[in-house]
C-alpha cells in the first residue's frame, strides 16, 4: 500500500519528508568522510568503528591516513567532494582539530562546501563555536538509555537542540535502530517533532568485526534479508517511517544502502579522476589493472621501460608503482604478451582508494601462478 508522502529510495531505504543535503551528497558519493579522531567516551556497545581505529586518536580521510592538511584536500578533490561529514569517535573531543579542518575545507573550496558533524556529546559552547567557523550541521548520536522525552537525564540533549538555530546552524539527531526499543524510539521522535529539529535518521543497526561479540552476548541476530544488519531494526524503522504522522523529516538509511549507493558512487566519482585512462572501470567502481610484479632489487624505472617494450604499448600506457615495485598497464595487453615474460604477471580488480585495497587477482603466465602458490602454501 503506498502511503503519502513516503519516498522510497534504493537498497530497502526511505524518507518522508525532505532529506537532510548532506544525506543528498551522500548517496550521490559527493561527500567525503572525515574520521577525526577514533577516542570517544561513550563506548556505545553497538559502535562499528574498525580496529584499527577504534579508541585510537588517528586521522583519516575516506580511506586515506591523513599525516598533513595536503592528504585531506588531495582527496577532498580526487572524489569531487561538494561537503565533508566529519565523524569518530567524538569529533568534540577534538574541537580544536575539528575547527581546524572546517576553516581549512572552507577556505580550500568556498562556503558552498557543506560540513557536517556526528557528535555524542551535548556541548553548546562547543557547537556554538564550530559554527561560528562555518560548520552547516550537527547531528546528535542520543544514547540509547536516554531514549524518551528527553526529560531530566535527557534535558542536555534537548536544551542544545532547542538553541542551535540561534547560532545559524541546521541540527538534527541520527541513531541506530534498536529493535527491542521501539516505545522509546517512538517517544523519542515525538519529544524532537515538538521541538522542531531539522531532521531525524535513523541508521539500520548492524554487526562488524568490532561490535559482533557484543551484540551477540546480548542476542541480536543477523537479519537474513539484509547482509550484516541486525534481525528486527530494519522492520521497526520501516514501520516509524510509514507509520508515525509528523512534521519532522524522517530517513530510514539501510546497512546495504550505505555500501551499495553510497560507497558505490563514491568509488566511480574517485575512479573517474584518479584511475590511469589505460585502467578498465567497473560498473561497481572498482579498478582492473594489469600488473607485473618486479624483483626485490634493480633499477625500478629502466625495468618497467623495458616491460613496456615486450609488452608493445607507450609511455603514456603504462605507470610504475615505486611502493609495490610493480609496473601497470592495460589488463587487455598484458594478457597478450603474459606468457612471454618471466616475472609474475597478475590481471588485479581494485578499489581506486588511497589504500588500493585488492579484491580480487588472477595468474596470468607460470610465474604468477608460482608465486602465488608460493603465498598460499600450495605447490
Amino acid at each position: 500500500m503506498e502511503v503519502e508522502g513516503l519516498q522510497q529510495l534504493p537498497m530497502a531505504s526511505s524518507h518522508r519528508g525532505p532529506l537532510s543535503p548532506a544525506c543528498t551528497q551522500c548517496a550521490e558519493g559527493r561527500k567525503m568522510v572525515l574520521f577525526v579522531t577514533g577516542i570517544c567516551r561513550f563506548r556505545c556497545f553497538y559502535c562499528p568503528v574498525s580496529p584499527g581505529r577504534n579508541q585510537k586518536d588517528v586521522v583519516y580521510a575516506n580511506e586515506r591516513r591523513v599525516l598533513s592538511d595536503e592528504d585531506v584536500l588531495e582527496e577532498a578533490h580526487a572524489i569531487g567532494a561538494a561537503g565533508t561529514g566529519i565523524t569518530g569517535g567524538d569529533p568534540l573531543g577534538v574541537v580544536d582539530r575539528v575547527e581546524h579542518y572546517v576553516r581549512l575545507l572552507k577556505r580550500e573550496f568556498g562556503p558552498s562546501h557543506h560540513i557536517h558533524l556526528y557528535t555524542h556529546e551535548p556541548n553548546p559552547e562547543k557547537l556554538r563555536r564550530l559554527a561560528a567557523a562555518g560548520l552547516d550541521e550537527f547531528r546528535l548520536h542520543i544514547p540509547h538509555y536516554l531514549w524518551g522525552p528527553l526529560a531530566s537525564d535527557g534535558g542536555a540533549y534537548r536544551a542544545v537542540l532547542e538553541e542551535a538555530p540561534a547560532w545559524g546552524i541546521r541540527r538534527g539527531v541520527e541513531i541506530p535502530v534498536l529493535p527491542e526499543k521501539e516505545p522509546e524510539l517512538r517517544r523519542l521522535i515525538q519529544a524532537l517533532d515538538r521541538i522542531g529539529v531539522d531532521f531525524v535518521n535513523l541508521n539500520e543497526l548492524e554487526f562488524s568485526e568490532t561490535n559482533e561479540e557484543k551484540l551477540r552476548e546480548r542476542g541480536y541476530r543477523t537479519d537474513r534479508r539484509n547482509g550484516w544488519g541486525v534481525r528486527g531494526s530494519r522492520a521497526v524503522a520501516e514501520r516509524v517511517v510509514r507509520e508515525m504522522r509528523l512534521r519532522v523529516p524522517v530517513h530510514y538509511c539501510s546497512s546495504r544502502f550505505k555500501d551499495g549507493v553510497q560507497l558505490r558512487q563514491r568509488l566511480l566519482r574517485r575512479a573517474e579522476r584518479t584511475a590511469p585512462s589505460f585502467a578498465e572501470r567497473t560498473s561497481d567502481g572498482t579498478v582492473v589493472l594489469g600488473i607485473v610484479e618486479a624483483g626485490p632489487a634493480g633499477d625500478l624505472a629502466r625495468w618497467a621501460s623495458g616491460i613496456a617494450r615486450r609488452v608493445r604499448v607507450g609511455p603514456d600506457d603504462y605507470r610504475v608503482d615505486l611502493a609495490r615495485r610493480r609496473v601497470e598497464l592495460a589488463p587487455d595487453a598484458l594478457r597478450r604478451a603474459a606468457r612471454r615474460l618471466p616475472w609474475p604477471a597478475f590481471e588485479v580488480e581494485e578499489y581506486p582508494t588511497a589504500d588500493s585495497l585488492e579484491v580480487e587477482r588472477s595468474p596470468l603466465n607460470p610465474a604468477a601462478r608460482s608465486r602465488a602458490a608460493m603465498v598460499t602454501g600450495g605447490t
